[in-house]
């Protein structure tokens, strides 16, 4: 095996895995557009098999201004879920509940009775 060969063993290796990705790429910005009729999917799906290459380049001409936009969408609708999940998590309680809170510490003896009152005073602040 010469040097020009394990060179273009890496150079079809390296066209093949990009065009997987392309590919797949496709298949999810085609099955994540609502817009798109399930007749229009199944044409497109069938073309991918029949006539991978022409497909993936007529595809990404005449949709890939969507792709984009679909793919920005669906960021901008993950961030929002994502932030709305921090949110919810590290919300502070309530000071009612932080009271409670020291209150039941101060029950069991955790914390002496001017701690108490230090917890109870930043609640209320």
């Amino acid at each position: 095996m010469s040097f020009w060969d394990i060179v273009w063993f890496i150079v079809i290796s390296f066209a093949f895995i990009a065009y997987l990705m392309v590919m797949f790429a496709m298949i999810t910005d085609l099955f994540r557009d609502p817009d798109a009729s399930g007749i229009v999917k199944a044409v497109w799906i069938i073309a991918l098999i029949v006539a991978p290459f022409v497909t993936a380049i007529v595809y990404l001409i005449v949709r890939g201004k969507g792709m984009g936009e679909r793919q920005m969408r669906a960021a901008e609708a993950m961030r929002e879920q994502q932030d709305s999940y921090i949110r919810q998590v590290a919300s502070p309680s309530s000071p009612a509940d932080q009271i409670a809170q020291a209150k039941a510490l101060l029950d069991a003896q955790a914390i002496t009775p001017e701690e108490y009152e230090r917890l109870k005073a930043k609640a209320l602040t």
